[in-house]
């Protein structure tokens, strides 16, 4: 079997937590990696973001990853990618002549390279397996009460997806109440496959390895250590973070706290300054340390280094940080939305919070800094909830849901479902 994998708008090459890579490069990534590696070709096509990486890039044995040349390699943002669909259509409609390649079935990811893969489907009359990873409506119901809104175009677009894919593949139970909800997306189109997390990078080490983070990271051996990882942006709600630490400390002006926020600035708006000037206003610049994405080789270290890693999102489809952090054993205090009830077992590996409040966040973050007994028990059933989830198994699924989609017969003048949207919520 022979996949067209389609991640336009980022690579999954680019470091995690800068720009707009994030967990869905994680995501792609690993699954293709396990894929190949179960005998399963796979071809990503991604936009080229620098010439020097050439046309194809070999990952590994049946993995590839294919830079189509469409609009500039630097500063296009992903407002502005719609403007580039036809032409990045147009690159892998011609990487695919000139190499006389066929594909047995299309898997898109995002809404972008959804309508890519909606076109290549109906030219090349292949399945067409979509992943939303994130969905307009969704972000626009859970959105804080700064951030901006996502475009109704957007959900137009996500709307035809729904309609006219053969396979939606998520993440969790919960994304397929959201396509049902407000997407009006028939149930049985629907195939829930859990993400995983690399058990054998991510891992509590040997003994000490707390103290040698620390030491790496220039921590202070006996404080207490919470961590952020992810991109700075409202919707991941670092700033929920930043306010809950300023509480903590006006509590107790003299407590030996740290946080470590790693990422960087993600969205049209967004900059890095907005949340180091937040620290400062709170009068708490010096408890909070700021570090540019790092690789998972690194981000091991400071998941190790860390009491408690914070996930303060707003919604997340999964929660693939929460996941690295368990397996390191480390504790999660996360939102309770999305994906995160699934990712993190309450009261077993870590707390859930309802809301973004200021002080209830500061309330769950004292209460497991504080108790020492839970956060150990929590430690050693996070590494065991962690080992339920591995790449492997998420790919064997998606390999088992790739076989049964090739069973669909996608006719060559196949009717298009344009519903009207207007009435969808």
């Amino acid at each position: 079997m022979r996949v067209a994998m389609i991640s336009m708008h980022t690579s999954p090459l680019q470091q995690p937590g800068a720009g707009d890579a994030g967990g869905m490069n994680v995501y792609i990534f690993n699954t293709a990696v396990h894929l190949a590696r179960q005998g399963i070709d796979v071809d990503i096509f991604t936009r080229a973001i620098r010439p020097s990486q050439g046309e194809i890039v070999q990952v590994e044995d049946g993995l590839r990853v294919i830079n189509i040349v469409a609009g500039p390699y630097d500063g296009l943002n992903k407002e502005a990618m719609p403007t580039q669909l036809a032409a990045f259509a147009g690159g892998i409609v011609r990487f695919r002549t000139c190499h006389n390649i066929d594909y047995d079935l299309i898997h898109s990811h995002y809404w972008l390279s959804g309508q890519v893969g909606w076109l290549l489907r109906d030219l090349w009359t292949i399945p067409l397996v979509h992943t939303a990873h994130t969905l307009a409506a969704v972000k626009n119901a859970y959105r804080s009460a700064n951030d901006s809104a996502e475009s109704e175009a957007r959900r137009i677009c996500e709307q035809q997806l729904v309609d006219n894919a053969n396979v939606l593949v998520v993440n969790t139970a919960e994304e397929t109440r959201d396509l049902i909800e407000h997407y009006d997306a028939d149930p049985a189109q629907i195939v829930v496959v859990a993400p995983g997390t690399d058990t054998e990078l991510f891992t509590p080490g040997t003994d000490r390895n707390t103290e040698r983070a620390r030491r790496e990271l220039g921590v202070p051996l006996h404080a207490e250590v919470v961590a952020f990882v992810g991109r700075l942006q409202q919707f991941k709600g670092p700033q929920v973070l930043i306010r809950a630490t300023a509480e903590l400390m006006a509590r107790d002006p003299e407590r030996n706290l740290r946080v470590i926020i790693c990422g960087g600035a993600s969205g049209v708006a967004a900059t890095a300054e907005q949340y180091t000037d937040l620290a400062h206003e709170l009068g708490i610049s010096r408890r909070v340390r700021f570090l540019e994405p790092r690789p998972p080789e690194e981000l091991v270290t400071i998941y190790r280094a860390a009491d408690v890693v914070a996930v303060p999102s707003y919604n997340e489809s999964f929660g693939l940080v929460a996941m690295e952090a368990q397996a390191c054993g480390t504790p999660v205090v996360a939102a309770r939305v999305g994906g995160l009830p699934i990712a993190v077992a309450e009261g077993e590996t870590g707390l859930l919070v309802d809301g973004h409040g200021t002080k209830d966040w500061a309330d769950a973050l004292d209460d497991l800094l504080a108790d020492d007994d839970t956060r150990i028990r929590m430690a050693e059933q996070a590494i065991e909830h962690a080992a339920n989830y591995s790449w492997d198994s998420t790919a064997s699924q998606l390999a088992s849901v790739y076989a049964e989609t090739l069973a669909s017969v996608v006719a060559g003048c196949q009717p298009r479902r344009e519903r009207h949207t207007s009435g969808v919520n």
